[in-house]
């Protein structure tokens, strides 16, 4: 008997691919699906682990899901993802409710621990994290039908003091370059126009499997696909962006001129404290480099505030280093002890009031420079990926080639023609604000 399934998918955009695989398994063994989990009959919740907020999300997405057994039609419920791999015994003691947990190496085994359930056992399928996807596996896209996520790599080597992902999803491992692009042609085949890479770090590719960095190599296969338009570029990491890789970027007409460069802080001591890689005075020098070869880059970032013993002038340190580097995007994130990592055993935790505090004036700083960003783009004409419409705003909106689906901003514009998800339109920026822009379609 094949049940009626919701799936809730939480964390990462790698994450979600996980949940487009395990979709796919479900699909091709007969399943149906509904996005109303008051109707389905199995709820699986593909839960994220990496900081406390993530934790307490997947927490209170699992309770909802639970209720479901008594409000609604759910018969079973299964939790998956990084939560499962961290705390598959705890959540199988805790939670009476779920009736098993598989974890991040178990993605293509999704039907097989299902089946189990439905046979009348408890399934505690965590094993080593050793999973990667390769093609003809099915998938699911949950994203519109023009954009999609292609995952290069699974896991990762860095070890960063305050992160848990290696101990989550094992060591780095890329796919092979014919599967990636065997699974990008099938993708752009299939109507998807924009090509969002990421990994753990993407530029690390190949060097596990091949000896030598090759994501440029890569991206020129991916450029060759004729439906494919853009192809965006995920975290990326300092120390492993080549100089091939920055020619390509400065060349092609398909890369995207978007970067996104978690550096998480600049402070030289900082940065060893968490355990990465470079140097503030590498960082710069970098950064200098993409901006100089690349005209018109648009960066992103994210840094982590509050890490143990951060001092004033350390912090200060890194408000400086935004103020003159001028991100186009950025994030700024409390620090979060996790369990079992180096970085939780550290004197000199800071309290949560002055990390909030640091977090609103970086974020305040930030918010200033992408209004002048945003300001200096009115009267331009930008290149603009159609999204949908917005009923609140009465206008179309999109994105540009600086930014990334949910995480960066909006081009809202009217047009005296219909326009459809999916197309490509110029559109003249008549208004800025702090993250978005406002224009009119050029016809």
């Amino acid at each position: 008997m094949s049940y009626t399934i919701g799936f809730i998918s939480l964390g990462c955009a790698k994450n979600r691919v996980d949940s487009e695989i395990m979709l796919g398994q479900l699909r091709r063994a007969g399943y149906i699906f509904t996005g109303d989990i008051n109707q389905a009959e199995v709820i699986i919740v593909n839960t994220c682990g990496f900081i406390t907020a993530a934790k307490e999300e997947s927490i209170s997405a699992i309770l909802e899901a639970a209720r479901c057994k008594e409000t609604g039609r759910c018969r079973y419920l299964l939790v998956a993802g990084c939560l499962a791999q961290r705390y598959g015994n705890e959540l199988l003691q805790d939670l009476p409710e779920v009736d098993g947990v598989m974890g991040t190496g178990e993605v293509a085994e999704i039907v097989k621990v299902l089946n189990g359930i439905q046979a009348g056992e408890r399934p505690l399928a965590v094993g080593a994290p050793g999973y990667i996807h390769q093609i003809p596996a099915p998938r699911v896209l949950t994203t519109p039908k023009h954009t999609a996520y292609l995952k290069i790599a699974e896991g990762c080597d860095n070890h960063c003091s305050y992160c848990i992902i290696p101990s989550i999803r094992g060591p780095y491992r890329s796919r092979t370059m014919d599967d990636v692009v065997s699974e990008a042609q099938w993708l752009c085949s299939d109507g998807v126009r924009e090509l969002i890479v990421v990994a753990q770090e993407t530029t690390r590719y190949g060097r596990d499997i091949y000896g030598r960095y090759v994501l440029a190599e890569l991206l020129r296969k991916l450029s060759t696909i004729d439906q494919c338009y853009w192809i965006r570029l995920m975290y990326c990491y300092p120390d492993s962006f080549t100089e091939e890789l920055i020619e390509l970027l400065a060349t092609s007409s398909k890369i995207c001129r978007y970067i996104d460069l978690p550096l998480q802080h600049i402070n030289n001591r900082l940065l060893r404290m968490m355990n990465r890689r470079g140097s503030k005075e590498s960082i710069i020098k970098l950064v200098e480099k993409l901006r100089r070869f690349i005209p018109g880059v648009a960066l992103r970032t994210t840094f982590i505030v509050g890490f143990p013993g951060e001092t004033e002038q350390e912090f200060g340190e890194l408000l400086d280093f935004m103020e003159q580097v001028k991100f186009e995007r950025a994030g700024v994130f409390a620090y979060s002890p996790e369990e079992g990592t180096p970085a939780a055993a550290l004197p000199g935790r800071i309290s949560d009031d002055v990390v909030a505090e640091r977090v609103e004036r970086a974020m305040l700083l930030q918010q200033r420079i992408s209004l002048a960003h945003n300001v200096g783009k009115v009267g331009q004409e930008v290149t603009v990926l159609v999204e949908g419409w917005d009923e609140n705003e009465k206008m179309y909106w999109g994105r540009t080639e600086a930014d990334a689906p949910e995480i960066d901003g909006r081009v809202y514009f009217t047009s005296r023609t219909v326009v459809r998800e999916g197309e490509f339109v110029q559109v003249k920026v008549l208004d800025a604000a702090e993250y978005d822009l406002s224009g009119v379609r050029t016809e």
